[in-house]
């Protein structure tokens, strides 16, 4: 009787390829481990954009509810509501966040928006943070501004005094105002040391803003041409008007 050789060598590979698969295979995860797992990462999510809102300290005032919610389904097994409200508080810390840097950006380009003088650059970038404030993104705009305010603050220079120096001709100068009608911006600036607009002395060091908004310019200069009649050693009274009335030159 013949045997079968090559039969049962067939049959024993397909029996040894079929071992060898279901070896290699791993076992799916539970859909309970999974959604555990889809829970914990939205929790994780949310927490960490409340961090952010809360470094601000502008977090809405039910989002860190909605967390603890989250939390205490998630503890409870209910991943599916667990998700969904994690995903409420991530989304309201976020809102918050971005309301709160618009906010900013909208005080700060007020400010840059006042001064005069911006260079090409500077109103390019105040134009970019201006769509962005429109458009609701507040990071953008705040990123945009940031530097732009600080490089205009920093135009704040200093100015000593020297012999033969009046109010008049440190306004006049190429590294103040190029322009002698304006130095009212100085006395106003530096007031706590000046008690005479047309008597300043040297070794004094005046603050000298070099980007003051339009409306500043233009009451210094309407005050340097209607000032009137003045005297060395009296503090006269437009000076004080001009300074707010109720202030005094020290």
């Amino acid at each position: 009787m013949k045997t079968n050789v090559f039969g049962r060598q067939f049959v024993a590979v397909v029996l040894g390829l079929g071992m060898l698969a279901g070896c290699a295979s791993t076992p799916e995860e539970p859909a309970a481990d999974q959604g555990s797992a889809q829970a914990a990462q939205a929790i994780s999510a949310a927490e960490a954009a409340i961090a952010k809102a809360s470094a601000n300290d502008w977090i809405w005032r039910d989002t860190e509810k909605f967390l603890k919610e989250a939390q205490d389904a998630a503890a409870n097994g209910d991943t599916d509501t667990a998700i969904s409200l994690a995903n409420r508080a991530r989304n309201q810390a976020e809102l918050a966040e971005n309301q709160y840097y618009l906010e900013q950006a909208k005080n700060m380009f007020n400010e840059v928006g006042a001064v005069q003088g911006l260079s090409a650059s500077q109103q390019n970038a105040l134009s970019e943070a201006d769509k962005a404030i429109r458009n609701a993104e507040g990071r953008k705009a705040y990123d945009l501004l940031t530097p732009l305010l600080a490089e205009i603050r920093a135009a704040s220079i200093q100015y000593d005094v020297v012999r033969g120096d009046s109010l008049w001709a440190i306004s006049a100068k190429p590294e103040t105002y190029s322009n002698p009608y304006q130095w009212p911006l100085i006395l106003k600036a530096n007031r706590d040391q000046i008690q005479d607009a047309d008597l300043i002395h040297p070794g004094q060091i005046f603050d000298v803003d070099r980007n003051p908004s339009a409306a500043d310019v233009e009451a210094a200069v309407d005050h340097a041409k209607n000032r009137g009649a003045w005297s060395v050693g009296v503090n006269e009274d437009r000076d004080r008007r001009y300074l707010g009335g109720s202030l005094q030159l020290q």
